[in-house]
């Protein structure tokens, strides 16, 4: 079960959210990205990801987020993808309301397309939901590009 719009501007206002972003790269190691379309993060590149829902175990959230964000189903252990843990901040949230930011807790994980995700499709065959367009991003032009958010590009600073 998931909560209505209401219900989840309040836990937005009020509570941290656990997420998982897939962090994914090719063997040209560019990196997958989407053009969001929702704030927070909203017409910005970003990497695909998801919050964690109450009752779902990592695992199962991991698996969910692989279909809904990159439309593969595979099976996949996330403790051997685990790439840390990072914090975003952001000053707005996904209803628009006023003063009211959205702060997540980001389980980053780093997959490689050939070697984990042997179904992802095209470009074009990606869902939509959260992202209208992807692009395969050199981290070099990532780094500099002003259209790539920062929480993104943290994932390749150090």
């Amino acid at each position: 079960m998931w909560w209505n719009p209401q219900q989840w501007a309040e836990v937005v206002e009020r509570t941290p959210l656990v997420s998982i972003d897939l962090v994914v790269t090719n063997a040209r190691q560019e990196v997958l990205l989407g053009w969001r379309n929702n704030k927070p993060a909203q017409h910005c590149w970003f990497v695909p990801g998801g919050v964690v829902r109450k009752g779902e175990t990592l695992q199962q959230a991991f698996q969910r987020l692989l279909l809904l964000e990159l439309g593969v189903q595979v099976k996949l252990a996330r403790a051997n993808l685990f790439a840390g843990v990072y914090e975003h901040h952001y000053p707005d949230n996904f209803a628009g309301t006023e003063d009211v930011g959205t702060h997540y807790v980001v389980l980053a994980h780093r997959l490689n397309a050939e070697q984990h995700l042997p179904g992802l499709g095209g470009l074009n065959e990606l869902p939509k939901a959260q992202h209208n367009d992807y692009v395969w991003m050199p981290v070099a032009e990532l780094l500099n590009n002003p259209q790539v958010h920062e929480h993104t590009k943290a994932y390749f600073q150090e």
